[in-house]
């Protein structure tokens, strides 16, 4: 059943998705099917004969692989989805929101820098792009009277609208930010944790499931039980530095605190150090690892943010109805414990159209860095691989802005033209072969920036 809503009214609205057969790709895919009025017109990837099949497994069947601009123009009028390898054939006229998903700076940025030149709008589903080359491209969509926008369904875009409320109600925030990827279950009867696949043994977080009298205290013992599981990932870094790019927010601590922590206990933990909690200052961006029992709730990788509540009786009654409240009534917690993917994102689509969303424009107020976590070696060269895109030799840190540093996805593909002393960030002038396109928009967005 197709529910009613106003965006229905609307004509179609052509869309390319770039990177169409990761797995935010799949689940867009799939929910377009159901807003038709919104039309898949051209699927980006190199792996066509992927991009097909996930078609196939959808029950779409009207699609056609092009290679030319009159084939691509054929294949819209016809009402079919066009299939490229890359964007060379694709003619933007026929384009009107460009969703960009390809998770690359290079490509990424070229293909967003196409779309604004050519009058389409861009949802930036690629958060490493954005962080690299983001000021840039929403300095070049501001300027064509177009929209730069971060997609709905990944945890940037929404705890940006998480905020959006927040701010607009007019509560005083503390903190801000999202739970990790994967929560850790733990099991009483096994004395096991598992998290993503991976268990391992634990029994002391039996006694540490309330945070007690000295919660640091607990939140450190919990840390030491798990510390054979991989809690931190480079992608969480970089969905909070695109939040902290458009909202101010900076980390208390630049690999982040990452806390062991229970959904009841948040307003807790992400409270004032005089006040027992892990924060030195206000208005800090963060990531947690959500601690669970087998059978509870996750957080399913949701956004969260922690409010001074102001009026102590209107928390004790929130309190009563199931809020997450501070054990002295100073803090509260509200967040929103989903992470749909591309489910949402055509909330983004509709929005970039009818110029009825927004998001703050993206600034240089925080860099996704990075510090070598070993000496390297002149000639060493830099990949981004693996689910989380990492990179090998190097780990993300989120620091003050410097024109001179080198942002963490700008070393995908690189070379280090000199040595780097283990600890020391990565400088621009350290390397060589970097990719032009988002090299030019980030010194590009630093530069806007500077003149304004």
């Amino acid at each position: 059943m197709i529910h009613s809503h106003p965006a229905r009214e609307r004509g179609p609205v052509r869309v390319a998705l770039t990177g169409a057969n990761g797995g935010y790709g799949r689940t867009l895919l799939a929910q377009l099917q159901r807003t038709p009025e919104l039309v898949p017109a051209a699927l980006v990837d190199p792996d066509v004969d992927g991009v097909r099949r996930t078609l196939t497994e959808l029950g779409e069947d009207r699609s056609a692989v092009v290679t030319t601009g009159d084939e691509f123009r054929e294949a819209v009028a016809e009402g079919r989805t066009a299939l490229l390898r890359d964007a060379d054939a694709l003619d933007w006229s026929e384009v009107d929101v460009l969703v960009e998903g390809t998770g690359q700076v290079r490509v990424g940025t070229a293909y967003a820098e196409q779309a604004l030149a050519n009058g389409t709008h861009v949802v930036m589903i690629s958060k490493e792009v954005d962080t690299v080359s983001g000021v840039a491209l929403a300095v070049k969509a501001d300027a064509a009277g177009l929209r730069y926008l971060p997609g709905d369904g990944d945890q940037p875009a929404n705890l940006l609208r998480l905020v959006d409320w927040i701010s607009a109600v007019g509560l005083e925030i503390v903190a801000i930010g999202k739970s990790g990827e994967y929560d850790l279950v733990f099991d009483p009867g096994t004395g096991t944790v598992e998290q993503a696949g991976v268990t391992i043994g634990a029994p002391g977080l039996a006694e540490l499931l309330d945070l007690g009298a000295e919660p640091r205290t607990t939140l450190s013992r919990r840390a030491e039980l798990v510390a054979g599981l991989k809690r931190t990932a480079a992608a969480d870094l970089c969905e909070m530095t695109v939040v902290a790019m458009r909202t101010g927010a900076v980390p208390d601590a630049e690999s982040l605190h990452y806390p062991v922590a229970r959904i009841a206990e948040l307003a807790d933990v992400y409270a004032a150090h005089e006040d027992g909690g892990i924060l030195r200052r206000d208005g800090v961006v963060d990531v947690f690892s959500a601690l669970r029992l087998p059978g509870e709730a996750s957080f399913a990788g949701g956004v969260f943010a922690v409010v001074r509540t102001g009026d102590p009786v209107t928390w004790e009654m929130l309190r009563a109805k199931g809020h997450v409240v501070s054990r002295d009534g100073e803090y509260a917690c509200l967040y929103w414990p989903h992470h749909a993917m591309g489910v949402e994102t055509p909330l983004t689509i509709h929005a970039a159209v009818s110029g009825t969303g927004s998001s703050p424009r993206p600034r240089p107020t925080t860099l996704l860095a990075a510090r070598a976590a070993t000496a390297l070696e002149p000639g060493t060269s830099f990949r981004v691989t693996g689910h989380h895109h990492e990179i090998d030799g190097v780990r993300p840190v989120m620091v003050e802005p410097d024109a001179a540093l080198a942002p963490y996805y700008l070393l995908g593909d690189a070379q280090l033209r000199k040595g780097v002393g283990a600890g020391e960030l990565v400088r621009l002038d350290d390397l060589e072969h970097l990719a032009p396109e988002p090299l030019s928009a980030y010194t590009a967005g630093f530069a806007q920036e500077a003149g304004e």
